[in-house]
């Protein structure tokens, strides 16, 4: 997937594991690209993956609820 597919993927696992709303989830991946933690997703797009989405969406709701 591409970086910015990625990214919704990201918030879309966000509001479906943890219930919080849409606007909430894009907003927590947008402090957590601010904040350079997708910064690697860019430079290799290889790690876009489904497996790596569900890690990251753990890690940014975990930093950025």
């Amino acid at each position: 997937m591409t970086y910015e597919e990625h990214l919704d993927e990201v918030s879309t696992l966000i509001t479906e594991n943890y219930g919080v709303s849409d606007e909430a989830a894009i907003a927590m991946v947008m402090r957590a690209q601010a904040d350079d933690f997708f910064s690697g997703h860019d430079d290799d797009p290889s790690i876009c993956t489904l497996a790596r989405a569900h890690q990251d969406a753990r890690a940014v709701y975990k930093k950025y609820q």
